[in-house]
């Protein structure tokens, strides 16, 4: 953090040091790269967004999807109207369960991760979400634990509405009997669907037929992103994911995690 060399940090430790990491870079004078989920909860984002803003440095997190050339091409498909005005979207993730009771990971050590698998998977599909069709503005929901294998929650539901007016339904579970992953953006002149994770094609449905459009992931799939970051940093560009939008994943988490360790119903707060 000392080293006048260094010009920015990268914090790539569990969410639990996020908010500690980048408070401490930023005191320095250094502009922030955090992994996500930004940090274990909305709370701790707020204190790292206004920790870099009273250093006057900028902060990053670590959503890559949103510079990827596959989630481009999605975008780019909503932008021009591609499936006419935006209704609804679905989500669905659906995981095995494939962890080993004598070595669990810390994904799934809520004091760690801030929760379970879902915040660290669904993360990138609520980031998504937010880049595609603008914030989420009104969550309701829950969470469970169905399996028994951990602490942490393993299932979740959720109804969102954005600040557009678009609705969303989302299903995250992570003790199915098979592995699924997709997102189905409903229009009103068609439909978009693509996975979040899988190397499957952005499949546009319309009236006119069925377009496929295979978008390979680039060999370094964070490079696009940081390359955002480097431009924004010599003053020739922005970085779509900042602290501001990785703030929001993790605010929608919180609520429909709240029922789940705290009590009480799903809100945005």
């Amino acid at each position: 953090m000392r080293d006048p060399e260094v010009d920015a940090v990268y914090v790539a430790t569990p969410p639990d040091a996020h908010a500690v990491h980048a408070q401490l870079a930023a005191r320095h004078g250094k502009p922030v790269y955090v992994e996500k989920p930004m940090a274990l909860c909305h709370r701790e984002c707020l204190a790292m967004i206004e920790a870099c803003r009273k250093a006057g440095v900028p902060l990053f997190t670590a959503y890559y999807r949103r510079a990827l050339p596959r989630f481009l091409t999605v975008k780019a498909l909503v932008d021009d109207g591609a499936i006419g005005t935006v209704r609804a979207v679905v989500v669905t993730l659906t995981r095995r369960h494939a962890l080993d009771a004598e070595a669990l990971p810390w994904r799934v050590d809520p004091a760690i991760a801030g929760g379970g698998l879902f915040v660290d998977l669904a993360s990138h599909t609520i980031d998504l979400l937010d880049h595609l069709l603008g914030p989420i503005a009104i969550v309701a929901g829950g969470a469970s634990n169905q399996g028994g294998f951990y602490r942490a929650e393993d299932i979740v539901s959720a109804s969102f509405g954005f600040a557009s007016g678009v609705r969303g339904t989302g299903l995250w579970t992570f003790t199915a009997d098979a592995d699924a992953d997709r997102v189905e953006i409903i229009g009103s002149a068609g439909r978009l669907a693509f996975s979040t994770f899988d190397d499957a094609p952005v499949v546009v449905t319309r009236g006119t037929g069925v377009e496929s459009f295979e978008v390979p992931h680039p060999p370094h799939v964070q490079q696009p992103l940081v390359q955002t970051i480097v431009d924004q940093l010599q003053g020739q560009g922005s970085c779509p994911s900042t602290g501001e939008t990785g703030a929001r994943a993790t605010r929608v988490m919180d609520a429909l995690l709240q029922s789940y360790y705290e009590g009480g119903a799903a809100e945005l707060v």
